[in-house]
């Protein structure tokens, strides 16, 4: 039966098998300015937002929130909202960015998901926007669940690819698909919440290089530094490839769950 099938040891088991942890807050840090900028023009933010009911909200956690792609968008329209990031430098520009918009009513939060979290607000809405791959995803849930008075937005990776599969196979840099979306669903199943499921497809990483160099670094950036073999082999699949090179090949989808929070007991 479903009911015995423990996902959320299955979820931990699949991302240690994926040989993909979670990143340090350096790498955040260093790439903060640039991901600032793509925020201010996200149309993903838009597709998210346009999934939220704020009736009745005044206040939200924005989980993970980098330079404010999902809260900043809505503080003009609520009463407080909180960004909570491990990235010092994600802080830095969410703040920069508020002040820009003179929004006074933003406030920085430097935790991580395995923080403490007793002095974190309990908010009306709690929203984890492409931020849930974590270590352990039941015991986020949880902390989602505790910080939440009326209703919980996540988004988590359809299919467990960062990086096309074509370039990825190109380059001989195949890896385990990260653990998708599926598992939080079967996680919220056995807590007793069934969500409600939409998706949101965003171009790939790769998508928009003006020439080859900043389509390889865009390769780089998800797959690592790139040997002088595999910058040649993927500058002969670019020229032969020019459309297919701009749009980064295949998008990426990402799953939207929303949820009425649930205070269960989740899995040891």
């Amino acid at each position: 039966m479903i009911s015995s099938i423990d996902f959320a040891e299955l979820y931990r088991r699949h991302l240690l098998h994926s040989q993909r942890a979670p990143r340090p807050a350096s790498v955040w840090d260093a790439r903060a300015k640039e991901l600032s900028r793509k925020a201010r023009h996200s149309s993903y933010a838009q597709d998210f937002i346009s999934h939220m009911d704020l009736d009745g909200v005044s206040t939200l956690l924005d989980v993970g929130c980098g330079p404010g792609t999902i809260c900043l968008p809505l503080a003009h329209r609520l009463q407080h909202v909180y960004g909570l990031d491990y990235s010092a430098g994600m802080l830095d520009c969410l703040m920069e960015i508020a002040a820009d918009q003179k929004l006074t009513n933003v406030t920085a939060l430097h935790l991580s998901w395995d923080s403490d979290w007793s002095g974190v607000p309990v908010c009306d809405i709690a929203v984890a926007s492409r931020s849930s791959m974590v270590n352990d995803l039941a015991l986020a849930i949880e902390k989602l669940n505790k910080h939440a008075r009326k209703r919980v937005y996540m988004t988590h990776i359809v299919g467990g690819h960062f990086i096309d599969a074509q370039i990825a196979s190109l380059l001989g840099r195949i890896h385990e698909p990260v653990p998708d979306y599926i598992y939080a669903v079967n996680i919220l199943y056995a807590m007793g919440i069934h969500p409600t499921l939409s998706y949101i497809e965003t171009p790939s990483r790769l998508a928009g290089a003006k020439d080859f160099t900043g389509f390889a670094e865009k390769v780089a950036g998800s797959v690592g530094e790139l040997s002088p073999p595999e910058l040649a082999t993927l500058h002969a699949w670019y020229n032969d490839n020019p459309e297919r090179a701009q749009s980064g090949v295949a998008p990426m989808q990402w799953a939207l769950l929303s949820w009425k929070p649930k205070m269960t007991r989740v899995p040891a």
